[in-house]
């Protein structure tokens, strides 16, 4: 059989693993039951129950010994039963029964006598009268970031309605026929761009650069953590206050959502002469703000963001991560929503700067050597202990921009599900979809109660944030 070595930074998240700390990525999305086939649910199950090709990831079984790799294993040896679910939602089936299964779907560690994935179905889901489903993927996040994901989700999914007997997930893969159904032309032009939000890292075009970027990068910020001496609005690794946050998680999981029009969002950050991701990092701030002062454990420093930063090269959809990261504040010890949107706007434009021009062999290198502590912090299980390297993960992934479809199917919105650890026990993350911006909010069930009110709050501080800057009835 087959082996492929996993790269440090991807093998750091099978070995920080326990069942309080699953390491894996999922992704909700709700379609609507085309009318003229009311068991669409279940000729769909029962189709995909007869399709036993396995592409990578679905086909990859995890070997830590002689040295961690995946290992390929023939389909006979891949057990479809296991890995495709069929659920149906008890009444009235509306999305706190869906956001109540997906919680507790999202917390179970996934068996490594398998390969890491599961994909469940799950029908009962209703709206007004109208019948929708749900579909409920997870892997894990050894095998696949946000970036890759959504690249994965393109090609498993059609723009056109009248596509029929489409493949399922594991017989696509990042190897499998392409089902997106988009010209060569307009595929290539639909590659992700590197950045979170607007215009980050355009640097990896020039190949490998001199290891100096990276030394210097390393230097200045870890200087900044032992001194703690930062330029007045950067934020640093390890420098972040202790938040009710920051504590030991435990295994139960809730989920929660939020989506907006990105027209709305991109009004205001031209209105604001920012970018669409600090529009999304001061609305978290806000929200986070309210939520803590609520709980009365608001820190006087601000909350630290830890946000992912996609250096995937403009190659197809491949097994792993290739991903950075920077930091930024997010402006919860400020009460003014404008003067917070300016304090974000400066600390990621610092975070910016600090990210170094390289290539993403390099950039690896650089994210393994950044993150190090923290990972360490993982591997040893102190997380959680001490000061935290942020307060919280925020993430933004761009995904399809049209409607996509699964047998005629139309997938109406997608959500991400995301990983915890002990130290970081919030996620937020969002995904562009079709012109929404559709976020999910994954939390620790015993650290976070009424998860639900932060995204409420999200709403509100949105709202807020469009009055400071006059753009308030725009999009009334």
């Amino acid at each position: 059989m087959a082996r492929k070595l996993l790269k440090i930074n991807d093998s750091s998240w099978l070995f920080a693993e326990t069942a309080r700390t699953p390491m894996q990525v999922g992704m909700l999305a709700t379609f609507r039951v085309p009318e003229d086939r009311p068991t669409f649910v279940a000729d769909l199950v029962r189709r995909w129950r007869t399709v036993h090709e396995f592409r990578p990831p679905y086909n990859y079984l995890f070997k830590s010994l002689p040295v961690p790799s995946w290992v390929e294993v023939p389909d006979e040896a891949v057990d479809l039963d296991y890995h495709l679910r069929h659920s149906g939602l008890p009444a009235p089936g509306s999305q706190r029964e869906l956001g109540v299964l997906v919680s507790r779907l999202h917390s179970a560690k996934m068996d490594r006598r398998y390969p890491l994935w599961e994909v469940h179905v799950i029908e009962g889901l209703r709206d007004e009268g109208v019948e929708r489903w749900a579909l409920y993927m997870k892997a894990h996040h050894s095998q696949v970031d946000g970036v890759g994901g959504v690249r994965l989700l393109r090609r498993m999914f059609s723009v056109d309605p009248d596509a029929r007997d489409m493949l399922p997930p594991w017989a696509v893969g990042t190897h499998g026929p392409d089902q997106s159904g988009l010209p060569p032309r307009e595929k290539k032009a639909e590659v992700v761009r590197a950045e979170p939000g607007g215009g980050v890292v355009d640097l990896l075009g020039g190949g490998v650069r001199s290891g100096a970027s990276i030394l210097g990068s390393l230097g200045r910020t870890y200087a900044e953590t032992l001194t703690g001496r930062l330029e007045t609005g950067r934020a640093a690794p390890f420098r972040a206050p202790q938040s009710i946050f920051n504590g030991r998680i435990h295994t139960p999981r809730r989920f929660a959502t939020q989506h907006y029009s990105i027209e709305r969002l991109r009004t205001l950050a031209k209105a604001a002469d920012g970018s669409l991701n600090d529009v999304f990092l001061a609305v978290c701030g806000g929200a986070l703000r309210r939520y803590l002062l609520e709980h009365d454990a608001l820190p006087g420093e601000s909350l630290t963001a830890n946000v992912p930063v996609s250096v995937r090269a403009h190659e197809g959809a491949r097994v792993g991560n290739a991903v950075t990261f920077l930091f930024s504040r997010l402006g919860t010890d400020v009460h003014d929503p404008r003067k917070r949107f300016e304090a974000v706007k400066t600390s990621t434009r610092l975070g910016k700067q600090r990210l170094p021009e390289v290539g993403q062999t390099a950039m690896d290198a650089y994210t393994a050597a950044l993150m190090g502590p923290f990972l360490t912090q993982a591997l040893l299980g102190v997380g959680g202990r001490g000061r935290p390297s942020a307060n919280i993960v925020i993430s933004n992934v761009p995904g399809p921009s049209e409607v996509r479809y699964l047998d005629g199917s139309p997938m109406e919105e997608i959500f991400p599900v995301s990983l915890l650890f002990n130290g970081q026990a919030l996620n937020i993350t969002a995904v562009s979809y079709a012109g929404e911006f559709n976020i999910g909010y994954t939390g620790c069930r015993d650290s976070v109660p009424s998860l639900q009110r932060i995204a409420v709050y999200s709403g509100e501080e949105l709202r807020l944030l469009e009055e400071a800057y006059g753009v308030a009835d725009v999009h009334a």
